[in-house]
């Protein structure tokens, strides 16, 4: 069963909440999270991204750029504009975008849970990935940000979080994306914990890497069977599925094995492809794909065996296009292969094939949610970025210490 762990939250102080609140480390690069912090000290960026406070070129993976964040995290913890919690708590987060909500549960979770498949992958992780969040996991002694985590829906943790939002809110604020980001303490944590304890298991949604990095970290620093000490747990977003939203996660394929114009052809030689205007796929099984500066759209054959990743969108790509005809036969390691957003949209696609970044970008339908669950329960593992959860956490508004 579940265990939902109370924490002393470090947390900006109300009227500074607005400045220090960020999108997560991965969804913008090393120039764009230098562009959302300039002008702008107390950002959380300065933290999770701290590159952007060294050398135009530093390596993201130098040493300094993990004593960097260490800094940035403490000079922000002793400074005058947080607070560290008195008492462990938990506390119920809504997201308003386009005026849909979607309120879970922020809390933290089991490292143990994560192990022992109480939390239950659905994703392969990129090692290097990896290595970077457990090192400044280790250095910072703090997991800096939040990962999503989902859970089929359940009426008396339902009842909490409608109770919780009658209260008056720690945090509202609405983030330059236009997303509502509201927050609110739970009065009585014991009865949220005592909630998810029966309940069996919790999905990972976004943030594969900062779980495995949890779990890597316990073991560096030497592992413990103490449930009391904080690096067990990790913090985490526990939303209800009833509330989950995933768009495409679109691919892009940096280098041809010959021109485009000739793997165009070999494409129109294997499968049925039709120009098109509108490059978003409407159903499972389609995609669409930018190559010679045109969108063209192909239904990808059916898989050709029983495993439910292998029926997957991403799985059927792969064995039909990325393995025989790119030779991409893991995508977890070829960097030959790049992920895209789907909150980005085709447009994005298009210009980094038209900038020379790729050569070829594709479409994706997205993954659905009874799709992660399936994967999940059979103890299978998707793709690498196969969904892409939609509004995303804000980073800095709650942090954990240990």
């Amino acid at each position: 069963m579940a265990t939902l762990h109370p924490f002393r939250a470090v947390r900006p102080t109300p009227e500074k909440a607005i400045e220090v609140a960020c999108v997560p480390y991965d969804v913008l690069n090393t120039s764009e999270a230098s562009g959302l912090a300039a002008g702008k000290p107390l950002s959380f960026l300065h933290v999770i991204r701290p590159e952007i406070d060294l050398p135009p070129g530093t390596d993201e993976y130098a040493d300094e750029v993990y004593a960097k964040g260490a800094q940035n995290l403490s000079h922000y913890i002793q400074g005058p504009y947080s607070i560290q919690e008195t008492d462990p708590s938990l506390y119920v987060y809504r997201l308003i975008m386009d005026g849909r909500a979607q309120t879970g549960v922020f809390g933290c979770v089991s490292v143990k849970d994560y192990d022992d498949n109480v939390i239950l992958k659905h994703e392969l992780t990129r090692p290097s990935k990896e290595d970077d969040r457990t090192r400044h996991i280790i250095e910072q002694s703090a997991h800096a940000e939040p990962i999503m985590l989902t859970f089929k829906d359940d009426a008396k943790v339902s009842a909490i979080i409608a109770k919780t939002m009658l209260s008056d809110a720690l945090y509202d604020l609405t983030a330059p994306d236009g997303v509502q980001h509201t927050i609110w303490t739970v009065s009585e944590p014991k009865e949220l914990e005592n909630a998810f304890s029966s309940i069996s298991n919790l999905y990972v949604a976004d943030g594969h890497h900062r779980c495995k990095a949890a779990s890597r970290a316990v073991e560096a620093l030497g592992g413990s069977d103490d449930p009391s000490k904080e690096v067990n747990y990790f913090p985490a977003v526990l939303f209800p599925m009833g509330d989950m939203a995933i768009l495409a996660y679109n691919r892009v394929i940096k280098k041809l094995p010959g021109s485009s114009a000739d793997f165009l052809s070999d494409l129109k030689s294997r499968f049925d492809v039709k120009s098109v205007t509108d490059p978003v796929p409407t159903k499972k099984g389609d995609i669409c794909i930018f190559l010679e500066n045109q969108w063209f759209a192909i239904t990808l054959p059916e898989a050709t065996t029983d495993s439910v990743v292998d029926s997957l969108d991403v799985g059927r790509l792969t064995d039909s296009i990325l393995k025989p005809m790119l030779n991409i036969h893991d995508p977890r390691r070829d960097y030959n292969i790049d992920f895209v957003g789907g909150i980005r949209g085709t447009s994005e696609l298009e210009l980094l094939v038209r900038s020379g970044a790729c050569q070829m970008a594709i479409s994706m339908y997205p993954t659905s949610i009874e799709e992660l669950v399936h994967v999940s329960d059979a103890g299978l593992l998707m793709p690498p970025k196969s969904t892409w959860f939609e509004p995303k956490l804000r980073s800095g508004l709650l942090v954990h210490v240990f």
